[in-house]
């Protein structure tokens, strides 16, 4: 795979440019930290090596970051998301067999709450990264000053199934 190939990992979303251009940016650094570290580690070992791998790149990110749950315009506690990057994406880490859909749904409940439009399911345990990575599109992820959210579900797109244009 050419990882300078912007086609190879793209995928039409509706997303603006300078989010995608990021997410871009972000999944290089994954392959990067895969490419030195291998599958079988400890998960936090991964989150810091995206660390070093972001600050190396110079893209902003904050990890262990806090959120506000809200029901019915109560806040009734906080969650821990892994990371949060360049205020836009967030990222899930894992390193486990295999992902499944509870995964890609607690992606979809982090991006909700974080109110970010698109979230990166990394899972690090796999022989490449490109089988282990999920992108999740917040449908429902409000603009500053934007129209209420539509109604149509979240797509993913497992890696592996994006075409080459």
């Amino acid at each position: 795979m050419d990882l300078n190939s912007d086609r190879q990992l793209r995928i039409e979303s509706g997303l603006p440019e300078e989010i995608e251009s990021i997410a871009q940016e972000v999944i290089g650094c994954a392959i990067a930290v895969h490419r030195s570290l291998g599958p079988g580690l400890l998960e936090s070992l991964y989150e810091h090596a995206m660390d070093v791998e972001l600050a190396h790149a110079h893209i902003p990110f904050a990890r262990q970051v806090r959120l506000p749950v809200h029901h019915r315009g109560v806040q009734i506690g906080t969650h821990v998301v892994d990371m949060i990057v360049a205020e836009a994406i967030v990222l899930e880490l894992k390193a486990v067999e295999a992902t499944h859909e509870l995964h890609r749904a607690q992606l979809i409940s982090y991006l909700h709450v974080a109110n970010l439009p698109l979230g990166l399911l990394l899972n690090f345990n796999c022989a490449t990264l490109r089988d282990g990575l999920r992108r999740v599109v917040n449908t429902h992820w409000q603009r500053p000053n934007a129209a209420p959210p539509s109604t149509t579900p979240h797509h993913t797109v497992p890696e592996s199934q994006r075409s080459s244009q």
